[in-house]
């Protein structure tokens, strides 16, 4: 027998207002365990806010978040991280006058997962690890940060814009991180442009446009889906599928 993959987070029907602009009117999302979603939706849709509400950086308008089966109208990152929860915002996450081996202590330390070498090697930073933050590229960065993730060993991980100004050798590293830790349970959203790269790692996409969320279901469906393809991938896509 099949069953649904057990659903970590959900932040419903919701609404987000800035003064007399409505960003969200109608916005759901959901992530399950041991899945990567993937949330596309253009500059200005939404995305951000969406999953700064879900992670209870941002207060609604109106709507509820679900997370790890208790209900919250009005929930605080402080407490969502305590039970799990990890946002990767797109901006920089580390204190540029600490090393890297400084930053993951530190998590090593709160999370009690005695793991620095570990998380280093799984990105291919262990050369790096004495370095400070400020003096790594824009990519050392962002695997430093993604082995934070992995080394805090969330529930659920929300990364907003990951693989934005990465080459394509540290965003394949990503997506095998984000793939692993979803393979072990974790619950990963993932949000870009990127599709190609996104859309071959996404076991289920949203599309965020309008104010509201549409579930397109796996990759092969969101890629036969008209207005999909139409007003979003564009010239894009649709990719063409494997070959079966």
């Amino acid at each position: 027998m099949t069953f649904a993959p057990r659903e970590v987070l959900r932040a419903e029907s919701i609404v987000v207002t800035f003064g007399d602009r409505r960003v969200l009117s109608a916005a759901t999302l959901r992530a399950h365990a041991g899945e990567v979603a993937v949330l596309f939706g253009r500059n200005g849709a939404g995305k951000s806010t969406l999953l700064h509400v879900a992670a209870g950086l941002r207060p609604a308008t109106s709507g509820v978040v679900h997370f790890q089966g208790e209900v919250y109208l009005r929930p605080s990152l402080a407490h969502l991280a305590r039970h799990g929860m990890f946002l990767l915002p797109d901006r920089d996450l580390l204190s540029g006058n600490l090393t890297l081996r400084r930053h993951m202590s530190l998590f090593a330390a709160r999370f009690d997962r005695p793991l620095i070498e570990q998380a280093a090697a799984l990105v291919g930073l262990t050369e790096r690890l004495d370095q400070r933050a400020d003096a790594c590229s824009g990519g050392e960065r962002r695997l430093a940060e993604v082995a934070l993730a992995w080394l805090r060993g969330p529930t659920c991980l929300l990364a907003d814009e990951p693989y934005r100004d990465v080459a394509p050798i540290v965003g394949d590293t990503l997506s095998r991180v984000f793939r692993e830790m979803a393979d072990a349970g974790c619950a990963v959203v993932l949000s870009g442009h990127d599709s190609e790269t996104l859309l071959g790692i996404a076991d289920r996409v949203v599309w965020c446009t309008a104010g509201t969320t549409y579930e397109l279901g796996d990759t092969e469906n969101a890629r036969r889906d008209p207005r999909f393809v139409a007003e979003y991938l564009g010239m894009r896509g649709p990719f063409p599928s494997p070959p079966i």
